[in-house]
């Protein structure tokens, strides 16, 4: 598809992305600024998997909700299809909703416990006029047993069910109006670990057959790997570096997304060693988003720092080296003195 112009349009684009807060510094103290989001950029493909990974508090959720339109961002540009969701008209607008779904952490938060099944899938059918009356029941029993569930929990409440079982029942509410992107916020989180593979197994099923493209957050490296195609490392609210999935887990460059790397649990042992792979252990707190430290944002906690890194912010760009087309990284070993 085209814009018009005869340039190929994007599916979603992220330009320079922030989202500031304001927050009070305890009783009669003054404001400062919490910057989750800090100025990121990212795109996603049609069909593509974007995974964004990260501690817990460097802006992985505030990017999903930003996406979603349900937050406003302080500056930048989200762009869905050519059209920046923040420009759309009522009529475009309600289109962006149906196109662009989400899939919650908690299963059972993201549940209404007076609603059955039924009620809860049915609802956006009813909303977008997507099925007609008398063919919603069966409409509803079919994205049940493509997620799994047979008809007879039709009438059954959310209490009555684990908690894998939910997520499927938000999986299926997710597709019954047929989105082109979902965006899964921590989707594996809250489950038992030997849930979680189902469940990833059956996305992964999704995508095939549906083509959907994701926005995948997540701190598990391991279902990152598994699951998608490009990766945007996060830390204190910026992506400091950015990659074809296969490329950061062979040979990642930051030193930020190497210590991730070596804490992640391995099943299997090196082909060039037969060892575990090497575990760094990475010193010190994640500093404070309200008080982000000067230069580069990890320099207090890498064990690669020299002066520059002390003061001088360095940007997300391609490295000057030759072989390593496609990727960026926030890093003066890369870039020296960006």
């Amino acid at each position: 598809m085209f814009p018009g112009d005869g340039i190929p349009m994007s599916f979603l684009t992220v330009q320079a992305l922030e989202k500031h807060f304001a927050v009070k510094e305890g009783l009669g103290g003054g404001k400062k600024v919490l910057k989750a989001v800090d100025g990121i950029d990212f795109s996603l493909d049609e069909e593509g998997i974007f995974a964004l990974v990260g501690e817990s508090g460097c802006g992985k959720s505030t990017v999903a909700r930003l996406v979603l339109r349900l937050i406003s961002p302080t500056s930048g540009k989200i762009s869905f299809r050519g059209r920046d969701i923040w420009e759309l008209n009522r009529e475009a607008l309600r289109d962006f909703r149906k196109t662009v779904q989400i899939i919650f952490q908690d299963p059972f938060a993201s549940l209404n416990p007076r609603r059955t099944v039924f009620e809860t899938v049915v609802e956006p059918l009813k909303i977008h006029k997507l099925a007609a009356r008398n063919a919603l029941r069966d409409t509803v029993a079919g994205l049940l047993r493509k997620v799994g569930l047979d008809h007879d929990v039709l009438n059954r409440y959310p209490h009555e069910f684990s908690g894998g079982q939910r997520q499927r029942i938000c999986i299926a509410r997710a597709l019954a109006v047929s989105p082109k992107l979902i965006v899964a916020d921590e989707p594996l989180s809250a489950l038992d670990v030997s849930i979680q593979a189902q469940i990833l197994n059956l996305l992964k099923d999704i995508k095939r057959e549906s083509g959907l493209a994701f926005l995948f957050i997540s701190h598990d490296l391991n279902v990152v790997h598994y699951f998608s195609d490009t990766v945007g490392v996060m830390y204190l609210g910026k992506i400091v570096e950015q990659s074809n999935t296969e490329a950061l887990f062979r040979e990642p460059l930051h030193p930020y997304t190497e210590i991730l790397l070596s804490a992640a649990p391995q099943i299997k042992t090196t082909a060039e060693t037969g060892l575990p792979r090497h575990t760094e252990i990475i010193h010190g707190e994640v500093p404070s988003p309200i008080d982000i430290p000067s230069g580069c944002p990890f320099h207090p906690r890498c064990p690669k720092r020299f002066a520059p890194c002390d003061t001088i912010v360095p940007r997300l760009e391609a490295p000057i080296s030759r072989g390593y087309a496609g990727r960026e990284v926030s890093c003066h070993l890369w870039n020296p003195y960006s």
